[in-house]
């Protein structure tokens, strides 16, 4: 029986709890997670790609059923470069269905033998998202139960912000 690898592609700007709940649950289903850092230079990040890499290897450890890396392009390319079948996203919401859905359609479009599997995200990160992280950090709140101690550092360094302030 072949090995089964799956890819999590993804800004992961920065890594969040949610994003950590979908790699450790995807573990449990595939042998293989390769976590796919997209190095995408129409955006503007907080984070480098290589600073993102970081991060992730930092929260994840030393767990062998997960390799992070980095990508560009199509993440269908990507799944064929790394011998993945299957495409792992996570859902918060019904909004995340409607644009997933499309993505799916047209990666099984474009790779007819990769799948995409959907994980609902665990009830406690459902509002969790990068973006709403990052702002919240920057306006001076409290992320420490949302994201690894590594990417609310890594935040409030890039801020600015003294770890002894609030």
């Amino acid at each position: 029986m072949s090995e089964r690898i799956a890819v999590y592609p993804g800004s992961f700007d920065p890594v969040t709890n949610g994003h950590l709940d979908i790699i450790g649950r995807g573990t449990q289903i595939f042998d293989r997670v390769v976590v796919g850092v997209l190095a995408n230079s129409a955006k503007e990040p907080l984070f480098t790609t290589d600073e993102r890499i970081h991060l992730l290897r930092q929260a994840i450890g030393e767990d062998p059923r997960v390799r992070v890396t980095s990508f560009e392009g199509l993440t269908v390319d990507f799944a064929r470069e790394v011998g993945a079948t299957a495409i792992v996203r996570g859902l918060r919401a019904l909004s995340d269905f409607e644009s997933e859905f499309q993505l799916a359609l047209m990666n099984r479009r474009l790779y007819p033998e990769v799948n995409t599997v959907f994980l609902m995200t665990s009830f406690s990160n459902v509002f969790v998202s990068s973006s709403i992280i990052k702002e919240v950090c920057r306006l001076g709140g409290d992320v420490d139960a949302l994201a690894p101690a590594t990417s609310v550092t890594a935040m409030k360094r890039k801020y600015g912000i003294d770890r002894g302030e609030r």
